[in-house]
């Protein structure tokens, strides 16, 4: 049986041609978290939301977390938070919040905790991503006790950066189930 998968959305949520949204529909054991304000994002209502979700998912089995951005960050600020049993974290393009030019829009989430997680985890990076460098995705990736994954030079992988239907992460995506 396959554990339910919780899509977890930077800010801004993911629009309807995103990635995240499309294994969403065409995933039935899919579902989104729905933050608070996906628009003015705040560390401890968006960790509230999540836990609040992942206590339901484990109603039925641990989730799988497929976050995206921002919503990288609720889960390793979660999982500082509590230890409820998660079947692992597929983290994609998580930015670095604590780099000056995006340090004032999303201080709530600075500092980020580097520690390692209590669940499998992989962290998902492209080598332009305009919100974190590389080098700044594997130390996270390091920290964390993740595994890694450079896909090139391909953006922030989302919408914008030409990440609807994203057939590398469909494979990892697999591998993590």
């Amino acid at each position: 049986m396959r554990p339910p998968i919780l899509i977890i959305p930077g800010q801004g949520n993911s629009g309807p041609g995103h990635w995240q949204s499309l294994w969403e529909a065409n995933l039935p054991y899919a579902s989104r978290v729905q933050m608070p304000n996906w628009d003015f994002p705040h560390r401890p209502d968006w960790v509230e939301a999540l836990d609040a979700a992942v206590r339901r998912a484990n109603e039925t089995g641990p989730p799988l977390l497929v976050a995206h951005s921002l919503g990288c960050l609720a889960v390793v600020h979660w999982a500082d938070a509590y230890r409820r049993p998660i079947h692992g974290a597929l983290l994609v393009a998580p930015p670095d919040v604590e780099a000056p030019e995006h340090r004032e829009a999303f201080a709530s989430f600075a500092p980020i905790p580097l520690h390692a997680l209590p669940f499998d985890s992989r962290v998902v990076a492209s080598s332009n991503d305009p919100y974190v460098s590389v080098a700044r995705a594997r130390e996270f990736a390091d920290a964390w006790l993740s595994r890694f994954t450079e896909v090139g030079p391909r953006g922030h992988l989302n919408t914008a950066s030409g990440h609807g239907p994203w057939a590398l992460g469909e494979g990892l995506l697999e591998d993590m189930l």
